[in-house]
């Protein structure tokens, strides 16, 4: 079973224009508007193993049964890889992991690339039982159709991007919350500290820390951070260059919380409630 994080999810109700409009901003490369069969819309920032993407539903969809993420804005998927939907719905299974449904899922989307439909990306997934992840899902996703995704001409980002770095949650309890990663993937890609748990999932570190922790990690005050609750809040992106992404947020008018060596770090209001921070 794969520890590979295939992408996060950015959950922006029906405000996907304006998402769109702020991600842009902000340096990344979107690609057009993609309407899944089930009746979510999207668009997606690809990096070179993985991507984000924001999320929600067209009003024209908004009371098909089903179809809205009963989940607060922002971030609100962690997304792993799988290259079998069933093996990996068997090992969960297995180790006593509570799954939606009774087998994966598939949906799919229409592809187009300058005004020509090249096809439909097809997907399989496969979710965790929605009352063991408050404020958001964690699934696993197998690509029938990667190469309808991964496209060059996505890839390549004005602020630099080059894929996912961090993932992190602000956690009353830790330990309790990374409990369910620890179930499904075991031990040996746990490390404890002082204010949370990491989780090595790839190249990607999964964070699970105290609102304490969460305003250390990225160098903020702590009245930035949700408190009393359990949620995802913070995405990092790697990026060939700070100091060319510094140039390109500066010189789209953006804020900065943080502007260091180490990071830079943009606040929850300029990136749809999320803390988004560049390495």
């Amino acid at each position: 079973m794969s520890e590979r994080i295939d992408h996060v999810v950015i959950h922006v109700e029906q405000e996907i224009d304006a998402a769109a409009q702020q991600y842009a901003r902000l340096g990344f490369t979107l690609t057009p508007r993609g309407h899944h069969s089930k009746g979510t819309s999207n668009h997606l920032a690809i990096f070179g193993n993985d991507y984000l993407e924001l999320l929600g539903v067209e009003q024209q969809n908004a009371d098909k049964p089903g179809v809205k993420w009963e989940h607060p804005h922002g971030l609100a998927g962690l997304v792993f890889n799988t290259s079998d939907a069933d093996r990996t719905w068997a090992a969960l299974s297995e180790r006593k992991i509570s799954l939606e449904g009774n087998e994966p899922s598939a949906f799919h989307r229409s592809v187009e690339v300058d005004g020509k439909i090249l096809g439909d990306a097809r997907f399989r997934t496969l979710r965790i039982a929605a009352d063991l992840i408050p404020n958001g899902r964690v699934f696993f996703c197998e690509h029938g159709t990667p190469e309808l995704v991964w496209r060059s001409q996505w890839q390549t980002h004005l602020n630099g991007a080059t894929g996912l770095a961090e993932y992190v949650y602000v956690a009353p309890d830790p330990k309790a919350g990374a409990a369910l990663i620890e179930q499904a993937f075991g031990t040996e890609s746990i490390s404890h500290y002082e204010h949370g748990i990491r989780f090595k999932a790839g190249t990607v570190d999964v964070w699970y820390l105290t609102r304490e922790g969460v305003a250390r990690h990225y160098g903020i005050d702590a009245s930035l951070v949700p408190q009393d609750t359990e949620r995802a809040v913070g995405l990092t992106v790697q990026v060939a260059s700070r100091e060319d992404t510094r140039k390109v947020l500066a010189d789209s008018g953006i804020t900065l919380l943080k502007n260091t060596d180490s990071q830079i770090v943009v606040s929850p209001e300029q990136a749809q409630g999320v803390i988004l921070a560049f390495v």
